[in-house]
């Protein structure tokens, strides 16, 4: 919903020992990513060494009907991406994977993730002649592959030196003729992990599009490890392992990531459900009922009912029918966003004392539109927690918060965000709490957007339409 926060994209990869319909595999893998980006995706399949690619801006089923799926080759590897842009206002000409021609061949290219130095690196690529048709820092990742490329004798080598050079967020596959590579950044901000399928293997950014498919689990994919499949042979380099403490973005487990992935070896649901628990033991409230805000915030209002004893109920009706993309000509219909996606039960909350449980609150806007709902449909008090702590600061690893202005916890005092919310309490997850929410007690996660402690230097150059440009038609 408008006013939220958004994730950067999606991977799904397969490399298998025979030919088939590989395209068809990618597709549902992409499907059950769908919520991971919602701009654009795209398919690039790899038949007898030649890759073939369809990609264009919207959701999967948009993208790629029948008859799309059906000009897509057979073939033994296959790269899928979802994108929702953090960088440059293109979304069409950004869309992935990108499929670059070097001197040594050819590649398809696609990441999940925020570099720190795309600025550097691409005008220092610019300076030496490199081109840009793209506004995504996708396209520098390519050109600093190929450009260590030319020089090594493997392709798995060039990503292997090129991690030297990416500062950042990177989650990446790279697909060339014969090899599927996989790398993820040395902090492990975004997630990735590999699975097994009919006798080949399958990269992807979470469980749950390993389960879309019917293929097992191996394991996650290390923060700074490089894997190589070729000729039905895994191989793994861990030189850039263990240089960086591990950071993966805690919001995963708060919103991003399905309830059903498992991501690092922690549940996605038992991490919400933690969340709601911490939050009934550090804002408790004497109310009714409790409600989570659909669908992020449904686990954590489980977990502070059961931790509160206060009892859970559905409280919103989510129309399943509409996505991110609905359409929104008129200031009116924007404004009537929240009220066509969500749907108070008014018998389930009228005259109750509602604590309304939501995954974040980041620009407001959705959240005082949920809440005026249920005013509306007759609670008498609503007792609004957020299972994140306050946003305060920009994130640069993959999420499009790029500055502080615009969000609700740094503009308002505690007091003022009440009344504008028009709320009978108001209660955040505390930041030491936040990194308590795997079982095992791992407390490896990035909490700068909450805290401004970030794991490696912020970018020198922050604006994100940096490198926009203007294009017309369809490209």
């Amino acid at each position: 919903m408008s006013g939220g926060i958004h994730e950067e994209c999606g991977i799904f990869a397969l490399s298998l020992p025979r030919r088939c319909d590989i395209a068809p595999l990618t597709y549902y893998g992409l499907y059950a990513l769908q919520h991971r980006g919602q701009e654009g995706a795209g398919i690039a399949v790899c038949d007898d060494g030649v890759i073939s690619i369809h990609k264009d801006a919207g959701l999967v089923s948009d993208v790629f009907d029948s008859d799309v799926l059906s000009k897509l080759p057979q073939g033994t590897m296959a790269l899928g991406h979802v994108r929702y842009g953090t960088t440059g206002n293109n979304p069409r000409l950004n869309v992935q994977p990108l499929v670059i021609n070097h001197l040594k061949g050819r590649m398809a290219l696609a990441h999940n993730g925020n570099l720190t130095n795309d600025y550097e690196l691409r005008e220092e690529l610019e300076l030496k002649g490199s081109i840009f048709h793209t506004t995504s820092d996708t396209e520098v990742i390519a050109y600093t592959v190929t450009k260590h490329r030319l020089t090594e004798k493997a392709l798995e080598d060039a990503v292997i030196r090129a991690m030297d050079d990416l500062k950042g967020a990177y989650s990446l596959v790279v697909m060339s003729s014969q090899k599927l590579i996989a790398a993820r950044d040395p902090w492990g901000f975004r997630p990735l992990c590999l699975g097994s399928f009919e006798g080949g293997y399958v990269i992807s950014s979470e469980t749950c599009a390993l389960d879309a498919i019917g293929a097992k689990f191996i394991r996650d994919i290390l923060p700074g490890e490089v894997i190589t499949i070729s000729n039905g042979e895994l191989k793994s380099d861990t030189s850039h392992c263990n240089k960086e403490r591990k950071h993966l973005c805690v919001f995963e487990l708060i919103y991003f990531a399905r309830p059903d992935s498992v991501m690092d070896g922690h549940s996605v649901q038992t991490a919400r459900q933690r969340a709601g628990a911490f939050l009934a033991l550090e804002h408790p409230v004497q109310a009714d009922i409790v409600v989570g805000v659909p669908d992020s915030g449904i686990e954590a209002a489980m977990g502070f009912a059961r931790q509160s004893g206060i009892p859970y109920g559905t409280g919103f009706i989510k129309n399943k029918y509409i996505g991110r993309t609905f359409i929104q000509p008129t200031q009116s219909m924007r404004e009537n966003e929240v009220r066509i996606k969500l749907n108070p039960i008014a018998s389930a909350v009228r005259g109750k004392r509602v604590v309304l449980i939501d995954d974040s609150i980041v620009r407001g806007t959705t959240s005082i539109r949920i809440v005026r709902l249920l005013r509306e449909a007759g609670a008498r008090e609503v007792h609004f927690r957020s299972s994140a702590p306050k946003f305060l600061y920009p994130c640069y690893f993959g999420t499009d918060i790029d500055s502080s202005e615009n969000l609700f916890a740094y503009k308002y005092t505690d007091e003022e965000m009440k009344k504008l919310l028009d709320v009978d309490s108001l209660g955040f997850l505390s930041v030491e709490n936040v990194i308590r929410l795997t079982e095992d007690g791992d407390h490896n996660f990035c909490t700068a957007c909450f805290s401004r402690d970030y794991p490696c230097p912020p970018p020198k150059v922050t604006k994100k339409d940096k490198f926009s440009m203007p294009v017309s038609g369809k490209g």
